[in-house]
């Protein structure tokens, strides 16, 4: 009876091996078109197998939340609350800090006043009627 030794060495594992997106992209790919399995990918990319079927599982759930994200027709422009809420309170500010100033135009502050309320430019986005300026 012959006994087969077992060697009492660990295994090595494999060091671990980043894939940067194209190359996900390209074994996603080669399985989607079925030119390999997921173990000759796993091979030819050295990466384990469960590297292949994470990259597999993750391309699927990132393509179902894009088509469930995506509606008929053509696509409104996105709004950005926060942005528009910023914009909003900015020119809000502003409109104080020139009501303020609309009492101090006898003083030295006249050109600071002129200066931070653009009423005058008509290319401006101010309403008119924020100061009267004389």
């Amino acid at each position: 009876m012959a006994e087969e030794q077992v060697s009492q060495e660990p295994r090595k594992r494999r060091s671990k091996r980043f894939l940067t997106p194209s190359q996900k992209y390209e074994i996603w790919l080669q399985l989607l078109r079925q030119e390999v399995t997921m173990a000759e990918a796993a091979e030819q990319h050295r990466v384990d197998r469960s590297t292949v079927v994470r990259i597999r599982q993750v391309a699927k759930d990132g393509a179902l939340a894009a088509l469930s994200a995506s509606k008929p027709g053509v696509a409104g422009k996105a709004r950005d609350s926060e942005l528009e809420a910023a914009k909003a309170e900015v020119a809000r500010l502003s409109e104080a800090i020139c009501e303020c100033g609309s009492g101090w135009s006898g003083t030295g502050w006249s050109g600071w006043f002129r200066s931070c309320c653009p009423v005058r430019d008509s290319r401006s986005n101010w309403p008119v009627s924020a100061v009267s300026i004389r």
